[in-house]
């Protein structure tokens, strides 16, 4: 009997999940392949979201994915932990120990052994070593650091209600996590006004500070400059050309000598790897930690290392760390990996097609790009358009991994839990 091929997908996040569940589906139910996926957490959201969840305005149990039951469905395996390290030679992934939220060891450091492996293990924001940002300030890069701020948002909310105080908060960074938290911080103290017991709720300051000329700089200028006004509208201090220096209990210094007052600090800037990247056993690295690919999504070091989404770089061909870039490359591998493990056949260089990009400024506007620039979205409706877009994508992330059944069915979920609970994380 023919040995299975061992297929290791490091990461589940847009392009991990979907690949697992896409190779489960076809290698992974004839039985020519055992898919395992490895992730530091036991569900899947999907990235765009994680600054709704920081704002509390999303909190459905539907918009996570577990991904035992992913798998129990899709013909693959699920183990959680960390690869830590590689041994490229022996073809085996290093896990370290994995250890339960009270500390307590659940499974010792061991080894997966693959025949391809794809490394999926997505981005973080970038500190750029400015002092005092590690030690002072909040990241969203993950569902545990958005929940976590939106601890810290909802108690000084709290405090804030009780001393009659207003609550600063600033953000650094102008890209569309930057910009859409700005927005769903203050949609989010709208709806808790609701449910405030006849109280005036707090006012709420938030400062969004870019170091660039103008903040999403990934879109076109009356986007970006329609997107500045909506902010200013509902009071965000929109700050361009804001060079942070450093960082405190009390918030941001610039480099201007200006000092920002922030009871809670959001950093959103820079994208760069994963640290843990540099312990790959010794695979070419970008300057930010990306692994670097060919176009047919190859380490330039080991042809059975493949990595994916914002992990990955191709020198050739930079690409911006989106979920549609992700998505595409998981599609490709899906298609080619198959032949490339089974019969050796060569995998063709992946071409992405910019399909455009969405942002959605919470329930106050949004705005759509077409791949030619073509703006739509933020006229007469209020960017109705454009917010049911960006939601759109949403629900094809959910239909794909679900399938047409059960993905309508979440849907449905979702609109009845609407009926019920309330639209904002109250506890």
């Amino acid at each position: 009997m023919n040995k299975k091929s061992e297929i290791l997908i490091v990461g589940g996040g847009v392009a991990g999940l979907a690949l697992a569940t896409r190779l489960g589906q076809t290698m992974g139910r004839l039985g020519q392949a055992r898919i395992t996926l490895i992730d530091k957490s036991f569900s899947h959201v999907w990235k765009p979201m994680l600054h709704c969840f920081a704002a509390g305005t999303a909190q459905n149990e539907n918009d996570r994915i577990s991904f035992m039951a992913q798998a129990s469905r899709h013909h693959f395996e699920f183990w959680p932990g960390e690869v830590i390290g590689l041994d490229r030679e022996k073809r085996q992934a290093v896990l370290g120990p994995f250890h339960a939220s009270d500390g307590a060891l659940v499974l010792e450091g061991r080894t997966v052994n693959y025949d391809a492996l794809i490394l999926s293990i997505g981005s973080c924001a970038n500190d750029f070593r400015t002092p005092g940002v590690a030690e002072h300030c909040l990241f969203i890069d993950n569902l545990v650091e958005a929940n976590g701020f939106n601890e810290k948002f909802r108690m000084e909310l709290l405090r804030a209600y009780d001393g009659g105080n207003e609550l600063d908060i600033a953000i650094v960074g102008g890209g569309a996590t930057g910009t859409q938290l700005a927005a769903e911080l203050h949609k989010a103290l709208e709806i808790v006004g609701l449910h405030s017991f006849a109280q005036t709720p707090p006012s709420l300051k938030v400062t969004l500070l870019e170091a660039g000329p103008r903040i999403l700089p990934a879109f076109p200028e009356a986007v970006s400059e329609a997107a500045k006004k909506q902010l200013e509208n509902i009071k965000v201090d929109v700050r361009t050309s804001a060079m942070v220096s450093g960082a405190d209990e009390t918030g941001f210094s610039l480099k201007d000598g200006t000092h920002i007052p922030a009871r809670l600090r959001v950093w959103a800037a820079g994208v760069k790897a994963p640290e843990v990247t540099t312990g790959f056993g010794g695979l070419s690295l970008s300057r930010s930690g990306q692994i670097l690919v060919h176009p047919t999504l190859q380490s330039v070091d080991d042809p059975a290392i493949f990595a994916v989404g914002d992990c990955s770089y191709i020198a050739s061909e930079p690409l911006p760390p989106t979920a549609q870039v992700a998505r595409q490359q998981a599609h490709h591998l899906a298609r080619h990996l198959p032949g490339w493990l089974l019969n050796q056949r060569e995998i063709p260089s992946c071409v992405f097609r910019n399909k455009g990009a969405i942002i959605a400024l919470g329930d106050y506007n949004g705005w759509g790009t077409l791949p030619g620039g073509t703006v739509f979205g933020g006229g007469a409706l209020k960017g109705l358009t454009a917010r049911l877009g960006h939601e759109m994508l949403y629900r094809q992330h959910q239909i794909e991994l679900y399938g047409w059944y059960r993905g309508l069915m979440s849907c449905l979920a979702d609109w009845i839990d609407t009926l019920v609970r309330p639209s904002v994380r109250l506890d």
